[in-house]
C-alpha cells in the first residue's frame, strides 16, 4: 500500500495528526526552556533544565505505557497531561533554579506517551503488510515536530518573552492529548494479554542491546540544541538556534520521506548509525555566518529517520508478547536518557572550554560509539526474520 493509501485508511490521518500536535512540545520544549533559562541563568543551567526535562520523559514514558498496556490509553494520557501542564505552569512563575528543576521534571514525567500510544495502533488500523509503511510515514511526519516545534517556541519567545514559550508548549501538548484520546481507535484499543514480568519488555536481551545504542544516539542528538545555542550566540543572534534546529529537522524530514520508499530494515542498523555520526562531523567547521551553517544542519539530520524506523521495526519483532506499548516507550526513554546526558554534558563542556567548536565534538563521537552495540542486533535480525536490507515501497 502506498503512503497515500495508508493515510486514507480509517482514522489513520486523525491519530497521526493528533499525536503530532501532542508531540510538538518534544521539539518546542528544549528551545523554550533554553531561551527561558538564558534570560537569567548561564548556558550550563539552561542545559541542566533541558536535561532534567528529558530525564523526566525518560522515566515517565515507560511507566505510563506499561499502565496503558495493562488497562487503557485515555485515562493514562489525560492524567499525565494534567501533571505535565502543572509543571510548565509552575516553571512560568519565575521560581528559583531548584524549583525550576522540579517543575521541568514534572513536565517531563507527565508527558503523555504519544509515540508508544500511536505505534501500537497500527496493527489495529492497517493490514500486516502495511504496518512498515505506517512506521516510516510516522517517523517522517515526526520530523515536523522538530521543524515546527522550535519555530513555534522561538516565535512565542520573540512575541511574549520566555514565559510565552513555556505556556505555548503546555497548550500544544494539552490540545493534542484531548484530540488523540477522543479518537475511537484509541478508546477501543486494549493491550494484548501476555506474561507479566517485573522486568516487562526489558527481559529481552536483544532489546537491551538495542536500547544501549539508542541511548548513545540520543546523547549525540540531544547535545546539538545546546551546541547550536552557543554557536548562535557567538555569531550574533540567539534566535538562530531555532532556525538551525528547524534546518536539521528539515534534513530529517527529507530522509524520512526517502525512507518511505526504501523502507530500510533492521539488518542495516550499524550502517545507518555510522552514516548518522558521520553527518555530524561537518558541523565542526562552525562557519562565521549562520547562513552557511544551515546546509550542515540539514546534512546531519538526513539519516536519523531511517535509523529510527529500522529501530522501531526491530522492536516490533523482538518485544515480548503483551509489552508492545512499553517496548516502544523504552525506545523513547532510551533516547531521552541519552539526550538528557548529552545536553547536560555539552553544557558543562561549553562552560569549561571557551570554544564554540568544542560543543560539536560530542555528537559524532557518541553516535559512532553506538555502532558496535547494533551489530549483534543486526545479525539477529538477519538470522531470525529473513528480511532484506532494503525493500521498495511501491
Amino acid at each position: 500500500m502506498s503512503v497515500t493509501a495508508v493515510l486514507r485508511a480509517a482514522q489513520v490521518a486523525r491519530v497521526l495528526a493528533a499525536s503530532t500536535l501532542g508531540r510538538l512540545p518534544l521539539g518546542a520544549a528544549p528551545v523554550a526552556l533554553l531561551l527561558y533559562a538564558r534570560e537569567t541563568l548561564s548556558i550550563g543551567a539552561a542545559g541542566l533544565l533541558v536535561g532534567v526535562y528529558t530525564a523526566g520523559l525518560a522515566v515517565g514514558g515507560p511507566v505510563l505505557a506499561r499502565i496503558a498496556d495493562r488497562f487503557r490509553q485515555p485515562p493514562v494520557m489525560l492524567g499525565g497531561a494534567a501533571v505535565s501542564t502543572a509543571g510548565f505552569v509552575l516553571l512560568a512563575q519565575g521560581v528559583p533554579l531548584w524549583a525550576a528543576a522540579l517543575a521541568v521534571l514534572l513536565a517531563g514525567l507527565g508527558a503523555p506517551p504519544f509515540e508508544a500510544g500511536l505505534r501500537v495502533l497500527w496493527r489495529d488500523l492497517l493490514d500486516e503488510a502495511d504496518v512498515p509503511t505506517a512506521y516510516t510515514l510516522d517517523i517522517a511526519v515526526q520530523e515536523l515536530i522538530f521543524i515546527l516545534g522550535p519555530l513555534v517556541a522561538g516565535a512565542a519567545v520573540t512575541v511574549g518573552g520566555g514565559v510565552a514559550g513555556v505556556y505555548t508548549t503546555a497548550v500544544l501538548q494539552l490540545l493534542g492529548t484531548l484530540w488523540f484520546v477522543s479518537t475511537p481507535a484509541v478508546r477501543r484499543w486494549r493491550g494484548m494479554p501476555g506474561e507479566r514480568h517485573w522486568a516487562g519488555a526489558l527481559r529481552s536481551g536483544r532489546l537491551r542491546l538495542l536500547l544501549t545504542a539508542v541511548v548513545l544516539v540520543g546523547a549525540g542528538v540531544g547535545s546539538l540544541p545546546v551546541a547550536l545555542l552557543d554557536y548562535a550566540e557567538t555569531v550574533g543572534h540567539r534566535e538562530w538556534a531555532s532556525w538551525l534546529l528547524a534546518a536539521q529537522a528539515c534534513g530529517a524530514l527529507i530522509g524520512g520521506l526517502v525512507n518511505t520508499r526504501l523502507r530500510v530494515g533492521g539488518t542495516l542498523l550499524p550502517v545507518l548509525a555510522a552514516l548518522l555520526g558521520a553527518g555530524y562531523v561537518p558541523l565542526l567547521l562552525t562557519p562565521a555566518s549562520a547562513v552557511l551553517m544551515v546546509p550542515l544542519a540539514i546534512l546531519c539530520g538526513l539519516c536519523l529517520p531511517p535509523l529510527l524506523a529500522a529501530t522501531f521495526l526491530t522492536v516490533d519483532r523482538i518485544a515480548p508478547t503483551g509489552t508492545a506499548a512499553e517496548a516502544f516507550a523504552w525506545v523513547a526513554t532510551a533516547f531521552s536518557v541519552g539526550a538528557a546526558a548529552g545536553a547536560a554534558l555539552d553544557g558543562a563542556i561549553l562552560d569549561a572550554v571557551a570554544s564554540t567548536r568544542a560543543g560539536f565534538v560530542l555528537p559524532p563521537v557518541v553516535i559512532l560509539l553506538a555502532v558496535p552495540w547494533l551489530r549483534p542486533v543486526a545479525r539477529a535480525a538477519r538470522s531470525t526474520s529473513g528480511e532484506g536490507d532494503v525493500s521498495t515501497n511501491g
